[in-house]
């Protein structure tokens, strides 16, 4: 199987292909097709998104009979024009991503829901997906992506924040409510929304497999993990603040959901009071820490 990427412009929209950066996001999404072993297309038809809505069900285990998104409202988004994707190992579906169009109208995109096979894990397929979403938004005429993301998950933070350089915007508490499905448990849903600038130059170096370079240096410890995994406030009056979350937030929920509650607790505080006090995240650390300046006073 030779991977490939399927980026069709469609004529319907008068925003044009995109230009140079188009091309340019396209090469990026084809190259990371082709790391991930992997074919991507965008998809319409009621049973691709059947199966779409069963990968979900599978990587999220709802509790009870309502699934992370219905095959029915992944054909409507579909059938509006919006974005709906798919990465296929030979004929098996392995990730998917679906986003509709946002304000400032079509020139935004909002990716709701992207999730990848565990079977798959390690091999980028992540990246490959947003590297194609991207591709297609600025084929739209749309310049940049917003999406929300659990702020306590490392993995996605690391992700989102230094591997494709999107900037953290807002904290939101209990953004969706109860879920009670197999990643959130039965705790809030606290999201941190992200922006992600398609054109600008610290997206196009990350799509090249150039993230931003980060560092710690001279920053105070806002808050940390101890010994036992337990959230232990620290210092916040520095420049810079570094703010930890666990090494698995899902593990640790499902051994002792009151230590996942007491991280919710801790990280809203801290990281949402800081971003609602107008500091900046400015990136994340493998080791992880969310790496947040704080404003300067005039």
């Amino acid at each position: 199987m030779t991977p490939v990427v399927d980026l069709p412009s469609d004529p319907g929209r008068t925003a044009g292909t995109g230009g140079e950066a188009a091309e340019e996001a396209t090469a990026a999404a084809r190259a990371a097709a082709r790391a991930s072993r992997t074919s991507i297309r965008t998809l319409s038809s009621l049973a691709e998104l059947e199966s779409v809505q069963r990968l979900y069900e599978r990587i999220w285990r709802p509790d009870g009979k309502i699934p992370p998104i219905t095959a029915e409202l992944l054909r409507a988004l579909a059938k509006a024009g919006s974005y709906v994707s798919g990465a296929y190992d030979g004929d098996e579906l392995v990730g998917a991503c679906a986003g509709f169009f946002a304000p400032p109208a079509e020139r935004a995109l909002h990716s709701h829901i992207a999730g990848v096979a565990d079977a798959t894990r390690g091999r980028n397929v992540g990246y490959a997906l947003k590297l194609h979403q991207r591709a297609w938004a600025l084929r739209h005429g749309v310049t940049e992506i917003s999406w929300t993301f659990d702020p306590l998950v490392r993995r996605n933070a690391y992700f989102n924040l230094h591997k494709l350089a999107a900037g953290a915007t807002e904290y939101l508490p209990d953004f969706y409510g109860p879920m009670n499905d197999g990643i959130n448990g039965s705790d809030a849903t606290d999201r941190l929304l992200v922006t992600w600038p398609l054109k600008a130059p610290e997206t196009v170096a990350a799509c090249a497999g150039r993230p931003p370079a980060v560092s710690t240096a001279g920053a105070v410890t806002g808050l940390s993990v101890s010994p036992r995994e337990r959230p232990v406030p620290g210092r916040l009056d520095g420049p810079t603040v570094l703010v930890a979350v666990p090494e698995d937030i899902e593990r640790l929920r499902a051994a002792d959901p009151a230590s996942g509650a007491a991280w919710r607790s801790a990280l809203r505080e801290v990281l949402g009071g800081l971003l609602a006090d107008g500091a900046r995240v400015t990136g994340f650390d493998r080791a992880g820490w969310y790496i947040v300046e704080r404003k300067r006073a005039s």
